[in-house]
């Protein structure tokens, strides 16, 4: 199976997503292009129905595998959106599902995945420690395994950036996040497939510089990981799929620190009364960061997700967030648990 889908490989996704799935709407909205200084459009991924973009790709795949064999149980591992998606398509097949998080995990992500059915395991210290508990015991108890990277995930996430360009035209560049690589290889994938002159520009966390480290020396690199907003992209082993698509599609790599997250979150509230999780904020941190390079252009932000917990969020707006994370709050308490 080709990782890029060709866009009638899209298009089929998104007409099998038609029915469970209503497009997210894209808006430009007056107080955020007065921030940029330039006129912006944000994707509102926060939108779906996990608030967040993985359940495009999460209810394609699963369909497919329903098609294919229906496993009497599936395992993966997570952050929490990837999670929320798998737990919601799972119970819509009736398959049941386990998911391995790390300690100190999103206390409301968690809380979602158990309402969506999951059995929750909580092992290791991060994202990677918690994929290879997941793999053992996916051998161990002879469970079908949903790795957060693959084709299938691919052309369902695909499917959020054919509705974006489509709805605006002639976009000169657009911000999309790098977690393990799903978003960004569906955004590249979108924009060949119609044959638009977009600049992409993937976004990662300076607390955990994988993609970045690995594009710039050519070969993947593991990089520690100790972002605390920006979980949905706490990746320290990239994928070397997701490397390979990057190579030679992405303009360049733009990395966020914690505290530019935290003003990107404030941004998109103020600006458009949106909750965005810090992962989701990473595109408009990165377009911050780079205002005088967009000026005059027709900008694209994606808004991944919008599931934060209610105190870090709280914290944030606020202004008591700092990273290192400092206070004396439950907030912070927990934060500091996570990094």
């Amino acid at each position: 199976m080709e990782l890029l889908p060709s866009l009638t490989e899209i298009d089929a996704a998104a007409n099998e997503l038609s029915g469970l799935l209503p497009c997210t709407p894209q808006y430009r909205w007056p107080l955020l292009c007065d921030a940029l200084g330039t006129e912006v459009w944000l994707k509102h991924e926060n939108h779906t129905s996990v608030g967040a973009f993985k359940v495009r790709g999460g209810l394609v795949y699963f369909a497919d595998l329903a098609r294919r064999e229906k496993p009497a149980g599936v395992i993966s591992a997570t952050r929490g959106n990837h999670g929320q998606s798998v737990g919601l398509a799972a119970r819509q097949h009736d398959i049941k599902a386990t998911v391995v998080v790390p300690r100190g995990n999103s206390i409301e992500k968690n809380a979602t995945m158990r309402a969506l059915g999951v059995s929750l395991v909580e092992h290791g210290s991060d994202f990677q420690e918690a994929r290879e508990f997941a793999e053992s015991l996916s051998t161990t108890h002879s469970l079908h395994m949903v790795e957060s990277f693959h084709p299938l995930l691919v052309r369902g996430v695909a499917s959020y950036a054919t509705e974006f360009f489509r709805a605006v035209q002639g976009m000169d560049v657009v911000y999309v996040p790098i977690g393990l690589g799903s978003g960004i290889c569906g955004m590249i994938a979108a924009r060949n497939a119609l044959n638009e002159n977009t600049s992409i520009v993937g976004v990662v966390s300076s607390h955990a510089r994988a993609y970045a480290r690995s594009l710039a020396a050519g070969t993947p690199l593991d990089s520690p990981t100790s972002t605390i907003l920006g979980d949905g992209m706490a990746c320290r082993t990239p994928h070397p799929e997701a490397l390979d698509v990057l190579r030679g599609n992405v303009d360049r790599i733009v990395e966020v620190s914690d505290d530019e997250l935290a003003a990107a979150m404030r941004t998109i509230y103020e600006c458009t009364h949106n909750v965005s999780e810090g992962a989701g904020a990473a595109a408009i941190a990165a377009a911050l960061q780079e205002r005088r390079r967009v000026r005059g252009k027709r900008v694209g932000a994606v808004l991944s997700g919008g599931n934060v917990d209610r105190e870090l969020f709280s914290s944030v707006l606020d202004g008591r967030f700092r990273f290192p994370a400092h206070g004396d709050s439950a907030t912070i308490a927990r934060s500091n648990e996570r990094a």
